[in-house]
């Protein structure tokens, strides 16, 4: 990174952003905060992954299911509680603090990377 902050298009490509589609979702109540445990599905190359998620505020589980996501895939496995996420499910904060999803506005085969 440079000294105003910038990145390279290398730094960039180092993070592996890809598609997913939630094929579970189950409450989380071991967490400190209100989550959900996601198992998401990025396609035959890297299968489903696990992710715990910060987003009960405007999701239900069961409206989860089906729904395209975008994971980063290449940060280590890190344990909460008693789940080892795998991947970052992403998300920008409402004006509330509150997660929303970020998901692509079409249909995209899970796994494809975000370039």
């Amino acid at each position: 990174m440079s000294a105003d902050g910038t990145i390279g298009w290398e730094d960039f490509m180092r993070v592996d952003l890809r598609v997913g589609r939630v094929v579970s979702a189950e409450p989380f109540p071991e967490a400190r905060r209100p989550a959900y445990i996601l198992h998401v599905d990025f396609g035959p190359e890297l299968g489903v992954r696990k992710s715990s998620a910060q987003i009960t505020a405007h999701y239900a589980p069961e409206a989860l299911v089906g729904r395209l996501v975008v994971g980063v895939v290449n940060f280590p496995p890190k344990q909460i509680g008693p789940l080892m996420s795998e991947c970052l499910v992403t998300g920008f904060h409402d004006a509330d603090g509150h997660v929303r999803l970020c998901m692509p506005d079409g249909d995209v085969a899970p796994g494809t990377r975000l370039l």
